[in-house]
């Protein structure tokens, strides 16, 4: 048994980042998080306590991809044809994977391998999975996206907006299901991602190192209460981690009912146009970013409130910037925007909970 995570609700400010996770978990349509900020503000530690916050999840246990034993439309092709041939599918049910992904990895560590030899020896085609096999119905974590090899990045990219993985070797073709929360982090001290990269992330939000004393002060006392005794702590924090759990499920059940209303989507067309932002992405993202919003508020359906809460991290990293332009000028930008728009501009910390 390994220490126990640091609790998701323990979590002192950056209710930003918290929220902006929450979001992509809920709908993993969005296109996952990039998390951009110096070292030591708790992103690491918000990812992996977000995956111990959520519920365990049932899963077949021989598979590799972890296939959801109940629902055989995002079955891997071997679970399906299992199935359908009516075997008993053996099930267990595990707490939701981080998968960590080295700045080191290569392509077929990353995607998988096919074993073209094995296949035109005896015409069997054998694939040894990869990292974002590992990754379905998970988290996966990179640390450092900016120094990645964009090709690695664009690979990440595609596998997350569709929800699969296609291997293509000598002709030979394997496919299976890859759908996971995506979480980059990045110091932008250390380079920035390219724009194109930057624009296929649905939520993007900038973290900074506390400036209240008081916050400063009572991460410190967390910090030091934790690591003098792990269990304790988080016994502390079991009803609070436990309250945003059901809501999280509550969120999940929710979101398909959630409506967006006309009216908001040619709103949205609107103030991605006065933002002078190309592509739909952004549009898309603000949408479907709402409507996880309205369903984590507990409403069904999205209006301008949700559209004003998540708009800071849809389109703040989709803006042209001019050259040494930071990231606050493209937050008054956007903020005007909305209130131009008739939205209402959210509080600096719009809290998750």
């Amino acid at each position: 048994m390994g220490r126990a995570t640091y609790p998701f609700t323990a979590i002192v400010g950056q209710e930003a980042m918290k929220t902006a996770l929450l979001l992509g978990i809920l709908d993993l349509n969005l296109g996952g998080v990039l998390i951009r900020g110096e070292k030591g503000t708790a992103k690491s530690t918000a990812v992996r306590a977000l995956a111990e916050l959520l519920p365990e999840i049932r899963v077949v246990a021989d598979c590799p991809y972890a296939c959801d034993p109940d629902d055989p439309t995002a079955m891997c092709p071997s679970c399906k044809r299992r199935k359908e041939a009516g075997e008993t599918l053996p099930v267990l049910v595990r707490k939701m994977r981080v998968v960590d992904l080295p700045l080191s990895t290569t392509e077929d560590r990353l995607v998988g391998t096919l074993d073209v030899e094995a296949a035109l020896r005896g015409g069997e085609v054998r694939f040894r999975p990869g990292l974002l096999a590992a990754a379905n119905r998970g988290i996966l974590y990179v640390d450092e996206v900016n120094l990645l090899d964009d090709h690695l990045v664009d690979l990440l990219l595609d596998a997350a907006a569709m929800g699969e993985n296609v291997v293509e070797r000598e002709g030979l073709s394997v496919r299976h299901p890859a759908r996971f929360l995506l979480v980059g982090t990045m110091n932008p001290e250390e380079g920035e991602l390219r724009p194109q990269l930057l624009d296929r992330f649905g939520l993007c939000v900038e973290v900074e190192a506390l400036a209240d004393v008081e916050e400063r002060a009572e991460v410190v006392r967390r910090r030091l209460r934790y690591e003098e005794d792990p269990e304790a702590f988080r016994e502390a924090y079991a009803e609070a981690e436990s309250e945003l759990r059901l809501r999280v499920v509550e969120a999940r059940r929710r979101l398909p009912r959630v409506s967006l209303p006309d009216s908001l989507v040619r709103r949205v067309a609107e103030l991605t146009l006065a933002l002078g932002i190309d592509g739909h992405r952004a549009d898309l993202a603000v949408l479907r970013a709402a409507r996880a919003h309205a369903a984590l508020a507990g409403r069904e359906e999205a209006g301008e409130a949700d559209v004003a809460a998540v708009a800071y991290a849809a389109l703040c990293h989709r803006m042209r910037r001019r050259p040494f332009e930071d990231a606050q000028e493209g937050r008054i930008k956007i903020r005007d925007a909305l209130k131009e728009a008739g939205f209402a501009a959210p509080e600096p910390a719009d809290r998750y909970a």
